[in-house]
């Protein structure tokens, strides 16, 4: 079947989010709003606080989509409107499906902000096509060691959706995914099949390293997203000869719909962000 052809690169820009963590963004930028499905991309990131100074994302909204943290290190606990908490550690994911609307926040846990530490991670976007933007909203939290992994040929691989190399995931998604993190030993080569139309994105986060493009092989900065739009043909990945590389690797079936977007809202039509405003105001999404 041969390799996917990229469609560009990006270097991730950096900035500060939440209440006041730093982070490498891809996208939205300006030049760059989304990558169908996928609205936000984020490495939360690495950054080590002393003991009392670690930072998170206190009360916000959000209706319309799904949000994902995905935790290398450090440890986070969560509360929404609807009652929920949990606590999210290293190498454990939560997929909330915010739908109809929550208030939530997500902060270092009390543990970890009494003893301090390395903080790194990763926070999503996932868009919900329009017929499902106002469903319940849903969690599903996973610890590390309930997370399948694959390896093939010295390349390890946590498959956090979708399925690779034999292996399935134990998330499910609302919008057709695959989501895995794969670490390359040094001079390991890594094919990755992925669903034929899926657009597609790598994001090496430590490391470089090499993909291979249908007819040439791009060097690549750590920090540097490789796009694929929707076709055939697997990724092909080689890490650097003197050392290893961890690499992020995100798919979804576009959905094709209208994206209308303002703050912590993504709806199909500015009339229905206009509406998420008032309904927040309105209480309708409840309090912490």
């Amino acid at each position: 079947m041969g390799f996917r052809r990229i469609t560009g690169t990006r270097i991730a820009e950096k900035t500060i989010e939440g209440g006041g963590f730093p982070v490498r963004r891809p996208f939205p930028v300006p030049q760059f709003s989304y990558w169908d499905p996928f609205l936000l991309l984020d490495e939360m990131g690495p950054v080590v606080y002393e003991p009392g100074k670690a930072i998170g994302a206190p009360d916000h909204p959000h209706r319309g989509f799904e949000t994902v943290t995905y935790l290398l290190s450090g440890e986070m606990e969560h509360k929404d409107s609807w009652g929920h908490a949990g606590k999210l550690k290293e190498g454990g994911i939560q997929w909330m499906t915010a739908g109809a609307g929550l208030v939530h926040s997500e902060l270092p846990s009390a543990d970890f902000q009494s003893r301090g530490g390395r903080m790194h991670g990763f926070q999503i976007w996932v868009n919900l096509p329009r017929d499902k933007k106002l469903i319940s909203p849903k969690y599903q939290e996973v610890d590390s060691s309930e997370l399948p992994v694959a390896e093939k040929d010295g390349v390890w691989a946590k498959v956090i959706a979708g399925e690779l190399w034999g292996t399935n995931a134990v998330i499910q998604t609302q919008t057709p995914i695959v989501f895995f993190h794969l670490k390359l030993s040094p001079g390991s080569y890594a094919e990755v099949p992925v669903p034929k139309d899926y657009n597609i994105l790598v994001y090496p986060f430590v490391g470089g390293g090499t993909v291979i493009d249908t007819d040439a092989e791009h060097d690549l900065v750590e920090g540097e997203t490789v796009f694929y739009q929707g076709g055939e043909g697997s990724i092909g990945l080689r890490a650097p000869e003197n050392f290893a590389q961890e690499i992020l690797i995100l798919g979804g079936q576009p959905l094709n719909e209208p994206v209308a977007r303002y703050g912590p809202f993504v709806m199909s039509t500015p009339q229905e962000i206009q509406q998420a405003f008032e309904d927040y105001s309105a209480g309708k999404m409840g309090t912490i």
